[in-house]
């Protein structure tokens, strides 16, 4: 009776943490109380009912019929709450079950050769195994894995089939049609079946790894190349000023030469011409004087390509997140920018139009593009100069318009790139 509670307590503890060890990677479209009661709702019955089909029916006949009595339901129900959707959930899946599955035929086998037959080998086994491959999950590979599933949307197949094809194998070769410890001609394949999968999986991960890597040193580039721009508009405006004070000061001795001669007249003409070449000079394209800024960079930018840009800003001198809004512009003008430059000139065009609707700014930025590009509601575009021509800069857009619980918006319409942009103004 000892030895098999023994050996059930290893099954519910192994089912327990193969669960634990999957939340640890994946990412839940819902909050996570809501996540966590959903998850209890639906995946504590099930593992009640694996647990007493392994007790009624044995280890052998249950092993052959896991697959369908708790893998496929939890994925399906797992695939329903997850945020990551087709390959990159696949993958985490399949990870996660693959390597509690190894476990457990690992500790299977050692109770089978070297156990003393009370299940002492395979409960004290997998009570240190399941804790200590979780702990190496969170230390290790879950903050870089949560950032690389939201850094890559895309090329998780190749990796989530591998996972997958792992899965299956380890489940056939290691219970059909037999339990493999009664197919011992088998065994040494089988051993090198289980060395060769934690070795393909460091291989999985260094790869992902090094697109991780790839994701931040665009990141640094890209907060460079934001510096960048906002130090060349600041450079113009200084500029401008330093000419705006050197022509005042050419236009104070003029004035005071005239009317120290008498010629009152004269001066007060002279005044106002000089107000109205000041005012046709400066560039105003708001009364916000950090996004005017923004616009000015990207108006003579555009002259340069002979690009024509429509602004329609319909905002005052409030107070505005200027810094995140500096920050969505110019990585949206910039992009408008790229994407029109292999263009025909004939079709190199952006427009802008802000205005307010209640407690929101809303924010639109239109510019044509390839015909063949095509981008879908919802999706964000692969970043890739000499690709796509939006790629890096939305993904920054994203997040300084979440910042200021707003949202971003972009795709592809009648051969336009469309950007739109909500964010709350307290």
């Amino acid at each position: 009776m000892k030895v098999m509670i023994l050996k059930d307590l290893s099954v519910l503890w192994s089912l327990f943490h193969v669960l634990i060890l999957f939340i640890l990677l994946y990412r839940s479209k819902y909050p996570q109380k809501k996540t966590f009661l959903l998850t209890v709702l639906f995946m504590g019955p099930l593992i009640l009912l694996n647990i007493v089909a392994f007790i009624s029916l044995g280890s052998e006949k249950m092993g052959q019929l896991f697959l369908l009595t708790c893998t496929l339901p939890s994925l399906i129900f797992f695939y329903l709450m997850s945020k990551d959707q087709k390959w990159r959930f696949l993958f985490t899946f399949c990870f996660a079950d693959t390597a509690a599955y190894w476990i457990i035929i690992v500790t299977n086998m050692l109770e089978y050769y070297i156990g003393d037959g009370k299940n002492i080998l395979i409960f004290g086994s997998r009570l240190l195994l399941f804790p200590l491959i979780e702990w190496f999950a969170v230390r290790y590979l879950r903050k870089p894995y949560m950032e690389l599933q939201e850094a890559v949307s895309k090329g998780w197949e190749i990796f989530a089939a591998m996972a997958a094809l792992y899965y299956l194998l380890l489940v056939v070769m290691g219970n059909f049609p037999s339990i493999i410890v009664k197919r011992q001609e088998e065994i040494p394949a089988f051993i090198l079946v289980l060395i060769l999968m934690p070795l393909t999986y460091c291989t999985i991960f260094a790869s992902l790894y090094r697109q991780l890597l790839l994701y931040r040193k665009q990141q640094s580039e890209r907060i460079w190349k934001e510096q960048r721009q906002q130090l060349e508009a600041q450079l113009e405006n200084q500029q401008r000023v330093h000419k705006i004070r050197h022509d005042l000061k050419a236009h104070a001795i003029t004035l005071s030469g005239l009317l120290v001669s008498g010629k009152v007249d004269e001066a007060q003409s002279y005044m106002w011409n000089m107000i109205y070449d000041m005012d046709t000079s400066q560039q105003s394209f708001c009364s916000n004087p950090y996004l005017n800024s923004v616009f000015s960079h990207f108006s003579n930018k555009f002259k340069k390509l002979e690009m024509e840009l429509q602004l329609d800003v319909q905002i005052g001198e409030e107070e505005l997140p200027y810094m995140e809004l500096c920050q969505i512009l110019s990585n949206a003008l910039e992009n408008a920018w790229d994407a029109s430059k292999e263009l025909a000139a004939d079709r190199r065009k952006a427009s802008v139009q802000m205005r307010y609707n209640r407690d929101y700014l809303i924010i639109r930025i239109k510019n044509h593009c390839k015909n063949n590009i095509y981008v879908k509601k919802g999706e964000i575009p692969k970043s890739t100069k000499g690709g796509a021509e939006h790629g890096f800069g939305v993904r920054t857009i994203q997040d300084a318009a979440r910042k200021l619980e707003g949202e971003m918006l972009c795709y592809t319409e009648d051969n336009n790139f469309v950007l739109d942009v909500m964010l709350k103004v307290l």
